[in-house]
């Protein structure tokens, strides 16, 4: 694919090409799929070293008001006004009917480290609709600011912390999911431990200005490569990360999409916080009497790719679901998948088939992640 005139382009976009990237549109921008030594050795390099992703087109979003946390808990099932200054929560926007409207991190900055009472990162392509979504229900409550001028890197692997640290010894000092503030490169950056490979690493929150000397910084570190959204794709899929678009969507709810860890128990029935968000009614009878589908990871007995869209039959060719992820994974030399299934058939080993070129190949359901988390804690 070549890019076009009217696509957005990073902080970082003369960088990429400088670094040999095949560019692409995603999500409106110019971004890079992969650079020289291709997809599979940018894999390969975040699990064993360290890769650098540009992640500039997601949206920042931050909130200032003394009121913040309890506004945004009438958007998302999740624990906000508990959340601990320095520390950072998955969470996810629900509609009327308890479908996922975008999936997001909550970050609550360090008090006046200048990023706000709460910190959100949400997906490129939801992100104009989410800055809506916010300013309209809770704009009376609290600021909504949006944050362009900040771009967004992603530092992935189990040399990441190494490589970092040159630059701020004190980012060893985190665990997952902690947040601070740090100079690095000599910019004000926001840096998070955590991230969208199943390995250790940090997101890096960056003014524009600055973004292209701090990667160069982290690319000039012996364990650090550039890698591509291709990477990025084959990671997330290994760690069974949802992306959304695709495994998760307005018409999913989070119990079908097996992310109700991520509703704390206050916020769920008989919890002291509990309801008072879009679509409380419908999540809380799923909570209590279960959904109707969930979402399976599946690992292929050929070593055929599925794509997404794939149909999942029984033996006998009757409809159970579609595949909304899969690919041949680096790590694993094998073929894999997320899909949806009937509850009464998402039961670990079970076999079912999946339908590729008018062929049914059998998949055996199995427990996520595929490739195990890594994560600092």
């Amino acid at each position: 694919m070549s890019t076009s005139e009217n696509l957005l382009q990073t902080p970082l976009h003369e960088l990429h090409l400088r670094l040999g990237a095949r560019m692409v549109p995603f999500a409106g921008y110019a971004m890079p799929v992969q650079y020289g030594e291709g997809l599979v050795a940018e894999h390969n390099h975040c699990r064993s070293a360290a890769a650098l992703f540009d992640v500039s087109h997601m949206g920042q979003v931050k909130l200032v008001g003394a009121g913040a946390a309890a506004a945004l808990e009438s958007l998302v099932p999740v624990d906000v006004i508990g959340l601990e200054p320095g520390r950072q929560r998955y969470g996810f926007f629900t509609n009327a009917s308890g479908g996922i409207l975008d999936d997001l991190m909550i970050a609550r900055p360090p008090a006046q480290a200048g990023f706000g009472d709460l910190l959100l990162v949400v997906n490129a392509g939801c992100k104009a609709d989410d800055i809506q979504h916010l300013q309209t229900n809770i704009g009376t409550r609290c600021a909504v600011v949006p944050m362009p001028e900040q771009a967004l890197l992603a530092l992935q692997g189990p040399q990441a912390v190494t490589a970092l640290a040159r630059l701020a010894p004190g980012v060893a000092a985190l665990s997952f999911m902690d947040a601070a503030v740090f100079e690095l490169a000599g910019a004000r950056c926001f840096v998070t431990r955590s991230g969208y490979t199943g390995e250790d690493g940090f997101e890096i929150s960056v003014p524009e200005a600055q973004a292209v000397k701090l990667a160069e910084a982290l690319l000039a570190q012996p364990e650090v490569k550039p890698a591509g959204l291709g990477a990025r794709d084959t990671l997330r899929l290994e760690a069974g990360l949802c992306l959304y678009g695709h495994d998760i969507d307005s018409g999913t709810s989070p119990i079908e999409a097996g992310l109700q860890w991520a509703i704390q128990a206050v916020r769920r029935p008989g919890g002291a916080r509990a309801g008072g968000y879009l679509g409380s009614a419908a999540l809380e009878r799923q909570l209590s009497a279960g959904a109707p589908s969930r979402r399976v990871g599946l690992v292929g007995v050929e070593r055929v790719p599925v794509r997404e869209g794939a149909a999942i039959v029984d033996i006998n060719g009757h409809a159970l679901g579609k595949v909304t992820s899969g690919t041949i994974t680096p790590t694993l030399d094998q073929a894999i998948a997320m899909g949806y299934v009937p509850v009464n058939r998402a039961h670990p080993q079970g076999e079912v088939y999946v339908e590729v070129r008018r062929q049914r190949l059998p998949m055996r359901i199995t427990p996520m992640p595929f490739v195990p988390h890594r994560y600092r804690r």
